[in-house]
């Protein structure tokens, strides 16, 4: 699971869980079908409002010798239809295999990738 961090028209930060897979220097996001509150979801307009956005992912555990992050940098946009990411998050998550997303996809191309891991004293 990652975190999408968006910023609407008025500046302020949104950040949501998302899943998510990665094919080459881009990052794909579809809406699935899970309850949401609406259709019209915050992140799509952020994204219309402003493309920068950044994808974290992260490890934590309470053994802290194997906590380790990921961010991604770049620049989003929502397709109405992606069907190659689509069957690149089915393939990567057996919950979709059986209902595939639906809705849009949010393809980010990247731009910016940083990281750290625990790697001893001093890290």
């Amino acid at each position: 699971m990652g975190r999408l961090a968006t910023v609407g028209a008025d500046l302020r930060p949104h950040v949501v869980p998302v899943t998510y897979v990665v094919h080459g220097d881009e990052l794909f996001i579809a809406v699935d079908q899970k309850p949401k509150s609406t259709t019209a979801l915050r992140r799509l307009r952020n994204i219309a409002a402003h493309e920068r956005v950044a994808v974290l992912v992260d490890e934590y555990d309470e053994d802290w010798t194997h906590l380790w992050w990921v961010r991604v940098d770049g620049v989003a946009r929502v397709l109405d239809e992606e069907l190659a990411a689509v069957e690149l998050l089915v393939a990567k998550y057996p919950q979709y295999q059986a209902d595939p997303p639906r809705g849009p996809v949010i393809a980010i191309r990247a731009d910016g990738w940083s990281g750290w891991s625990y790697r001893g004293e001093g890290d």
